[in-house]
């Protein structure tokens, strides 16, 4: 049976994480060692000044074998893979994450970072990640499209046979299933982030200093044929990303 091996970057109560333990049943073994707590955006760090605890972990899906970790996703990649499976995992998967990973926002990310650092151990590697708008558009299509294709997606790419040392980056937009256009694969990592971003000033501070606060704004355009003019276009997004090397 296959053995795959999850984690993800929004912690180990996120629910992307639990929707795709639930697919994810489907085609092997899961285990999933996961952050205790939200870890966004801390990339490829791993933990170094520290003890790193790991717990087994009261989960929702029946039949998984779950554990909770204080470290980044790329120390319960490690560790998961290295300590707690009693083999090798045959494949990793990263997420499902809540928000984009797509453009230059996936030097960020800790999703696609944990992914990142799979490869370099040589496994073979998915990362998942879904829209994310914080709006009531995505209050209703937020996961409708990942729940409708994420099986179709998953099998399709299990059974492409994923190379050991690549990572497959997969983007589910947050559209409507009227708006929603179809799958297109290959895509390029383009070079614009799905997020404008900028810094708002929010108060003095004693010593002198000054409180900032960091907002963004959503981008709506994009190059063709990348991955963010995928999404924003609503289709799914499959694409590989390469370590350098």
């Amino acid at each position: 049976m296959r053995k795959i091996l999850i984690t993800n970057d929004d912690g180990i109560e996120a629910e992307g994480i639990v929707r795709l333990a639930k697919t994810a049943k489907k085609f092997g073994e899961v285990w999933i060692v996961a952050p205790e707590k939200q870890r966004s955006a801390t990339s490829h760090s791993l933990t170094i000044d520290s003890f790193i605890d790991v717990w087994q972990h009261v989960f929702p899906v029946e039949g998984v074998n779950v554990y909770a970790c204080s470290g980044h996703p790329t120390d319960c990649l490690r560790i998961g893979s290295k300590c707690i499976m009693p083999e090798k995992p045959d494949i990793i998967f990263s997420g499902i994450n809540n928000g984009f990973n797509v453009g230059t926002d996936i030097q960020y990310s800790a999703t696609v970072g944990a992914a990142l650092d799979a490869a370099l151990c040589g496994y073979p590697v998915i990362a998942f990640s879904e829209g994310f708008r914080g709006d009531e558009r995505e209050k209703l299509f937020g996961h409708t499209i990942t729940d409708m294709y994420l099986e179709k997606v998953m099998r399709e790419l299990l059974d492409s046979g994923i190379k050991p040392g690549t990572v497959v980056n997969v983007n589910f937009p947050d559209c409507s299933p009227e708006e929603f256009k179809g799958i297109l694969k290959d895509r390029k990592v383009g070079m614009d982030t799905p997020y404008i971003d900028n810094y708002r000033e929010e108060s003095k501070l004693p010593n002198g200093g000054t409180r900032y606060a960091l907002i963004w704004t959503d981008r709506d355009h994009a190059c063709e044929g990348t991955d963010l003019k995928a999404i924003l276009d609503g289709y799914i997004s499959i694409g590989i990303v390469n370590n350098i090397s």
